[in-house]
């Protein structure tokens, strides 16, 4: 898991593509989010309360998507991509975004079908649960690129999908790492009470905002794409 956060470094790293999903649970009352809390003994953001999500690994790219991502969601991911822009990288982001909420939380986004071989073990632990990855329900809600100076930075693909979208919601197979501790469903107003990365209390005034439309996850919508010039944000409309 990564965000936009970090101390200051005197070298300017250039980006890595990233990606976090917030799976929205609305099946009883307010509208609820998956979170967990970084551990403590981690370099990174200890102790913050973040969403599942990571870096893009070279193998996300490589992967196929039987269920591929909607055409709107691919353009905006394509859309001012940095390096050289390509609909298998968008993919490859997206994939991302699945493979590590498999990884942190166990639940899996996917649709039962016959996987392909692969020598990547994360996808070949994805792929012995019988299914294979399903994007049509993710959506992009915002991007985000770590300001200059930082030891790490991500140009970071914020998702959201409902939760009816994961095969498995109330049987979460048991994460076989500890990035993510004692994950749980919380409500947006609780959640920002959090400790949080500042960011993600960004993110999380505009899922507020995005949920109160009457089919938030229906088509793309605009996305807010933010990143620091000199010592101001910039904030572009994909």
């Amino acid at each position: 898991m990564q965000d936009i956060v970090d101390r200051p470094h005197p070298s300017t790293i250039r980006p890595r593509d990233a990606a976090t999903l917030i799976l929205v649970r609305r099946d009883t009352g307010a509208p609820r989010v998956l979170m967990g809390k970084r551990h403590e003994a981690h370099k990174f953001m200890p102790g913050k309360f973040v969403f599942p999500g990571g870096r893009v690994d070279a193998g996300d790219c490589r992967i196929t998507a039987p269920h591929p991502l909607p055409t709107d969601v691919s353009s905006k991911l394509i859309s001012a991509m940095k390096g050289k822009p390509s609909s298998a990288r968008a993919t490859g982001i997206a994939l991302a975004a699945v493979r590590e909420t498999f990884e942190e939380v166990g639940l899996i986004i996917g649709q039962p079908g016959r996987a392909p071989r692969t020598r990547n073990p994360a996808w070949q632990q994805f792929y012995a649960t019988g299914h294979v990855p399903d994007l049509r329900g993710l959506r992009m809600l915002a991007r985000a690129i770590t300001p200059p100076g930082r030891p790490r930075r991500f140009d970071t693909r914020f998702f959201m999908a409902d939760a009816t979208t994961l095969a498995n919601m109330d049987a979460p197979i048991a994460p076989e790492t500890d990035e993510l501790l004692t994950p749980h469903w919380v409500s947006i107003d609780d959640a920002l009470q959090l400790d949080l990365p500042w960011i993600t209390g960004q993110i999380l005034g505009r899922l507020k905002s995005a949920l109160e439309n009457a089919d938030p996850f229906g088509m793309q919508r605009s996305v807010i794409y933010q990143y620091k010039r000199g010592k101001n944000w910039k904030y572009e409309t994909l």
